[in-house]
């Protein structure tokens, strides 16, 4: 087992829901590198506020799924290896929020 695959780490059970978190993290990043080009190019303030927007919006969909996941994971095998109960999942929920 590799390093990023630790025990009780729902998203890394479930490797489709792994690669959709990593797919909306690097969507973000690269969001995340227009916004800057488009401060340091002098953009309009909607342009810049809009891409803002949007980096908020990958990053959020990104957390939402990690919890999901670890959810299910929860719910589907409650006495198993994961690492979180209900109650500190539905916190990290409402964080995102």
């Amino acid at each position: 087992m590799d390093e990023a695959a630790q025990v009780g780490d729902p998203v890394t059970h479930d490797a489709e829901a792994k690669r959709k978190v990593v797919n909306r993290l690097k969507r973000a990043q690269g969001q995340l590198a227009a916004v800057i080009t488009a401060v340091e190019g002098d953009a309009s303030c909607r342009d810049v506020v809009q891409q803002l927007a949007a980096v908020s919006k990958a990053l959020d969909r990104a957390g939402f799924l990690v919890i999901s996941t670890a959810l299910r994971e929860c719910l589907t095998d409650p006495d198993g290896s994961a690492d979180m109960d209900p109650d500190e999942l539905e916190k990290l929920f409402l964080s995102l929020a």
